[in-house]
């Protein structure tokens, strides 16, 4: 049987792991199907929009899935819209490996691993501040720093699983999900504008949209909705941001050794499997091992997977949840978003972000 996590949502590992046979399999199938289905036929319909009418798809897909939220709250698409969401995008995320090389890599220079190590230790410890000032408890504002700072809701979680455990530490959590994911999807809509008013270009672009925006999902439809030389950019930064949990988790825990010690401690979360897939593809792909028309099928793959992630992202969005999240917190997340997304506007306007 599947089981919810912190954030309310269906985590489906338990029931991959348990139903290893054919029966269990096809229950699995079963499960995730109408949910699986709503998304792809978003994705469909949204593509059919854009090629025949012009404008973005992923946005379209946003959008028309967001008009579809009550299908997250229960019923037969939850488990589908779930699996669509985590395991389609990262399988999206890891396919676009094939697009880039060491070489293109090397091109950036040290100036965007300068921009996302100070972006995430700053912002971090920037949140830890405000917190204090807005009168709220340190974790609160070390958790919304690194969700803000690193992969949103994902960091979220697995920062939460290595912090105390509190009378607040659950509601904690659960606010820094919605608030954080909230604020990725307005940022993906907005951020875009951001870079036409600055007419940045796409190098930069990719930096500042991959260097900001909370979660890989917005990070790879605003990046893409621009070009697909940001889109690629704006990845490689990002996943760069998602390595960074590793060493903050790591950070995490030894600031928190004490309590953890006194309560048996927790599981600490591994290094992203999508992101080590994309590691490997990149390597692949340097060496030249991928014929052409393989990578044109991967592309295309990584294309659908992506928009049918985008719909079904849409689909769990709800921005009446922040009613329930509370003034403070609110406020204190926008602030964080805004220091991360002028610091690496100054690191662009100073040519840091460019060594």
């Amino acid at each position: 049987m599947t089981h919810r996590d912190t954030d309310g949502t269906t985590d489906l590992s338990t029931a991959e792991h348990d139903q290893r046979s054919l029966p269990g399999l096809l229950a699995l199938c079963q499960r995730i199907m109408p949910g699986l289905m709503i998304c792809i036929t978003i994705a469909l319909a949204t593509t059919f929009i854009a090629d025949h009418y012009g404008g973005p798809t992923l946005l379209y897909a946003l959008l028309f899935g967001m008009t579809l939220h009550f299908l997250s709250e229960e019923g037969r698409c939850l488990a589908g819209v779930e699996f669509a969401a985590k395991r389609v995008l990262r399988l999206g995320v890891a396919l676009l490996g094939v697009r880039i090389t060491i070489e293109q890599v090397a091109e950036l220079g040290i100036g965007p691993v300068l921009t996302v190590v100070c972006g995430v230790m700053l912002t971090i410890a920037m949140g830890a501040l405000l917190a204090r000032l807005l009168g709220l408890d340190r974790d609160m504002g070390l958790l919304t720093g690194g969700s803000v700072a690193i992969c949103g809701a994902s960091a979220a979680l697995a920062l939460s699983a290595v912090m105390p455990r509190h009378a607040t530490h659950e509601r904690n959590t659960i606010m820094t999900v919605v608030g954080v994911t909230t604020l990725s999807t307005m940022a993906m809509v907005t951020y875009p504008l951001i870079v036409g008013v600055l007419g940045l270009n796409d190098t930069d672009a990719g930096i500042f949209l991959g260097g900001t925006i909370h979660d890989v999902a917005q990070v790879v439809g605003a990046g893409y909705m621009i070009s697909e030389g940001t889109g690629d950019v704006s990845t490689f930064v990002k996943l760069l941001r998602v390595a960074m949990l590793v060493p903050a988790v790591m950070v995490f825990m030894f600031l928190f050794r004490r309590n953890r010690r006194e309560e048996g401690g927790g599981k600490v979360p591994m290094l992203p499997g999508f992101l080590v897939a994309f590691v490997a593809l990149v390597i692949v792909n340097s060496l030249g091992w991928i014929p052409p028309m393989v990578t044109e099928g991967f592309t295309a793959m990584s294309r659908w997977c992506l928009v049918t992630a985008i719909a079904a992202l849409g689909i769990k969005t709800s921005f009446q949840k922040l009613a329930v999240v509370g003034w403070k917190p609110v406020i204190l997340m926008v602030a964080e978003t805004v220091f991360l997304l002028l610091l690496v506007l100054a690191f662009i306007h100073f040519g840091l972000a460019s060594l």
